[in-house]
């Protein structure tokens, strides 16, 4: 498990634009089972995460259309809350960084690591776009 002081910078990356940062289980639940649109990111110390993924999903909030909720995760620091999350994405595998819209607790779209190495910010940001212009 990584130390707070080490992923609190990535956790306030996404924080300041108004992700809710989830810690537990119940507290994943919760926000999966809202109405509406929910935009998960499991996010990651990778160079991915900090390169492509974060500020991917802050550029796709400049869309007209966006979700609903923003929440978060984030793997190597909560096990618990991660794992659960990741259980709602069943049958993508786990993978981090990685995104997931759900519609009203279903899952809609993914965006798995493999989609997100080696991809400019904005073509991920586009890609995320597209599916909140289609379910938001």
């Amino acid at each position: 498990m990584y130390p707070a002081d080490l992923v609190q910078p990535m956790i306030d990356d996404l924080t300041q634009v108004g992700f809710e940062d989830l810690h537990t289980v119940a507290e994943v639940d919760a926000a999966i089972e809202r109405k509406g649109t929910t935009l998960v990111v499991v996010n990651s110390v990778c160079g991915c995460a900090a390169a492509n993924a974060r500020p991917a999903a802050k550029l796709s909030l400049r869309n007209l259309k966006t979700p609903d909720h923003l929440v978060t995760v984030f793997a190597g620091f909560d096990k618990e809350a991660t794992d659960k999350a990741r259980g709602y994405m069943i049958p993508f595998p786990p993978s981090s960084p990685s995104m997931a819209l759900f519609k009203d607790g279903e899952l809609v779209h993914m965006i798995e690591r493999h989609h997100i190495e080696g991809r400019p910010a904005d073509m991920i940001a586009d890609n995320l776009a597209s599916a909140y212009d289609e379910f938001c």
